[in-house]
C-alpha cells in the first residue's frame, strides 16, 4: 500500500500556473501507474492525466491537453502536475491516485490522496 499526499494547490487568476505535487508518505510510487483526477462542486470526479511507471507514456483529458503536464520522479517518490494557462473551469479538488492498471477510470485506482484545492478566478 502507498499513502499519497498532495500539495501545491491554491488560488490563481485565469491564465496563471500552478504545480501540484503528490508525494508518497509510505510505500513507493515507482510500483504504480499514477493518475491525477479532479472534482468540481456538484460534479463527479474526472480523469485529468496519467503516467506509466517509467514516465515514458502519458495521456491527458482533452480539456487539459496542451496546458497540463504530468511527470514523475521515482527517486523522490513524487508525481507532479504542471498546470499552465489555467481557466476558471479548472477549479476543483485535485487528487492523485495509484493503480496497477494504466487506466482513465477512477474505479481502477485503489490508493488516493486527500486532495488539494485549486481555485481559478476570472
Amino acid at each position: 500500500q502507498v499513502q499519497l499526499v498532495e500539495s501545491g494547490g491554491g488560488l490563481v487568476q485565469a491564465g496563471g500556473s500552478l504545480r501540484l505535487s503528490c508525494a508518497a508518505s509510505t510505500g513507493t510510487v515507482s510500483r504504480y501507474y499514477m493518475g491525477w483526477f479532479r472534482q468540481a462542486p456538484g460534479k463527479e470526479r474526472e480523469f485529468v492525466a496519467h503516467i506509466t511507471w517509467s514516465g515514458g507514456s502519458v495521456d491527458y483529458a482533452d480539456s487539459v491537453k496542451g496546458r497540463f503536464t504530468i511527470s514523475r520522479d521515482n527517486a523522490k517518490n513524487t508525481v507532479y502536475l504542471q498546470m499552465n494557462s489555467l481557466k476558471p473551469e479548472d477549479t476543483g479538488v485535485y487528487y492523485c491516485a495509484a493503480s496497477y492498471i494504466y487506466s482513465t477510470n477512477r474505479r481502477d485506482y485503489s490508493n488516493w490522496g486527500q486532495g488539494t484545492q485549486v481555485t481559478v478566478s476570472s
